[in-house]
């Protein structure tokens, strides 16, 4: 291997070292094979140099700049199994817990370490003092289609209850669903796939008063 073949191998395991050191999980993406966010791969060639005296870089007379505004920024952070995902952003923030972490196949009943899990949620959505929450069932396409609807919603339901029940608080409101095989995070083809597809979402605003 030449030195020059070397530079980016080198490059490539400085970023995923420093990833590892950062979050110390796995950042989450809609590829799941880039170790790094799409467009961010460590590169060897210079950036591209820009000429100040480019007129396509300056304003047409009598325009101006609009209002500056604070880009809505979510970070998308995963654990080392994929079992539990959390995305953050300036308004939300979302957890994802696969279906197999809470429940027994095919089934809607919770077990005890299931229940710590969602009391652990529990206590983010104290922290943030939101009062408006979302619990949403999802499952894969395997299966008639009204059975996915069901066993959703019967999942999102027993979340619900736990989250409740920690809460004790008469100002939370919830939103409850069971969306079935809609709207899956991963494609379908792959038990892989399938296995982030079946999960209970729980999102509430960040920073509520």
């Amino acid at each position: 291997m030449t030195p020059t073949q070397r530079l980016p191998l080198a490059l490539a395991t400085t970023t995923l070292l420093l990833t590892t050191t950062l979050y110390t999980v796995t950042t989450a993406h809609a590829d799941d094979n880039p170790s790094v966010p799409p467009g961010t791969e460590a590169t060897a060639t210079a950036p591209v140099e820009l000429d100040a005296n480019d007129p396509d870089l300056k304003l047409p007379e009598g325009a101006t700049l609009a209002e500056p505004k604070v880009l809505d920024i979510k970070q998308v952070v995963e654990d080392e199994s994929g079992e539990e995902r959390r995305e953050d952003t300036n308004a939300d923030v979302k957890f994802a817990l696969q279906a197999e972490v809470l429940f027994p196949r095919d089934s809607a009943k919770l077990g005890a370490e299931s229940k710590a899990r969602i009391r652990s949620i529990a206590e983010e959505i104290k922290a943030q003092n939101a009062t408006r929450i979302r619990v949403f069932g999802f499952t894969d396409n395997l299966g008639s289609s009204a059975h996915g609807d069901v066993l959703s919603k019967q999942r999102a339901n027993a979340v619900h209850e736990i989250l409740s029940t920690e809460l004790n608080d008469p100002g939370v409101t919830f939103e409850v669903r069971g969306y079935g095989e809609d709207y899956p995070i991963a494609s379908n083809t792959t038990e892989e796939g399938r296995k982030k597809n079946r999960r209970v979402e729980v999102s509430f605003p960040r920073g509520e008063s």
